[in-house]
């Protein structure tokens, strides 16, 4: 039986990298993308040359309708997801005084939101599915202790904190686990803006992380040796919280 899997956000950075890790486990990858498709296609002839099974769902994970439609479409044509990666997501950074409310609502919506419009056509068809299942969530070292400039994201990252332990109490006896990754600076595209230099020198690790790190500990969450792990925030951040 082929389990597939959906991660969201997944046509570069942390996304790709979880895409690529879980194609190598065996698992049949289903890549999204807001706007960059031709990445995502990228993406998905790297995981076809490999051997795998792969395709690509285009959609704002903000847009609660959208989500609903392609997402009951897709299991309706090719069967209930075995697991989710809830990973796209965006910033908006400044100082609180100076946000503004599109800065608020635009991380609130995909952030926050997004965790809801994702995961509330899924969660029922796997539950009926009878056959377990597993669910990653991507939190942020922000959503753990905070940083400058990000309240916003903060806010939204403690949120999915708080929303992925709850609902891992709900599905446990369903065999369905739920957990959070939390990673620290991680080197992506978002990062090569970043005066990354300063922040190295508070990393205990005195470096930043690699996609592929964040990527491992997601395949071991969603392997058979981790069916006892649920509930969990787990930090990939080099020591710095």
């Amino acid at each position: 039986m082929h389990y597939s899997v959906l991660i969201t956000g997944s046509s570069r950075g942390i996304g790709k990298a979880i895409a690529l890790e879980l194609a190598e486990a065996g698992f049949d990858i289903v890549l999204h993308c807001k706007t960059h498709y031709a990445q995502a296609e990228k993406v998905q002839q790297d995981i076809i040359n490999k051997g795998h099974n792969v395709r690509i769902l285009q959609f704002d994970i903000s847009d609660r309708e959208q989500t609903r439609t392609i997402l009951e479409t897709d299991i309706k044509k090719y069967g209930v997801y075995y697991g989710v990666v809830c990973n796209a997501g965006i910033i908006r950074d400044n100082a609180f005084p100076t946000l503004t409310d599109e800065d608020w609502d635009s991380v609130m919506d995909t952030n926050m939101d997004g965790f809801y419009n994702v995961l509330k056509p899924l969660i029922m068809p796997m539950i009926r599915a009878k056959r377990g299942g597993r669910i990653v969530t991507m939190a942020s070292v922000s959503g753990l202790i905070g940083n400058r400039g990000q309240v916003n994201y903060s806010a939204a990252k403690a949120g999915i904190i708080g929303a992925s332990k709850s609902l891992a109490i709900e599905l446990a006896k369903r065999k369905i686990t739920v957990n959070c990754v939390a990673p620290g600076l991680i080197e992506t595209d978002m990062s090569e803006n970043m005066a990354t230099e300063e922040i190295v020198k508070v990393i205990p690790a005195k470096r930043l992380g690699k996609v592929k790190e964040v990527a491992s500990l997601v395949a071991y969450l969603f392997s058979d040796k981790a069916a006892y792990i649920t509930r969990q925030v787990i930090a990939v951040n080099g020591g710095l919280c």
